[in-house]
């Protein structure tokens, strides 16, 4: 297992100590399980769930139809 070492003010100290206290877990175990939440690649799971959920989202398809046609370019 590696280590890293941490610079921290003393506010952002304070509040790594209070969240690890309220969750209940080292301040090692926090900090991990947040770099582990946020440098994610992967879409949460409660994003994924929401996909096709708006019957009512434009698609790309359908916009494409409510444009106006492009009008012709100048030549230089």
């Amino acid at each position: 297992m590696s280590q890293i070492t941490l610079y921290l003010d003393d506010a952002t100290q304070a509040l790594v100590d209070e969240a690890a206290k309220a969750n209940g877990v080292s301040k090692s175990r926090w900090v991990a399980d947040i770099i582990r939440t946020y440098a994610s690649h992967e879409w949460p799971k409660d994003c994924l769930k929401l996909a096709g959920r708006f019957a009512d989202f434009p698609l790309r398809e359908d916009a494409a139809a409510t444009q106006p046609a492009d009008v012709p370019r100048l030549g230089f």
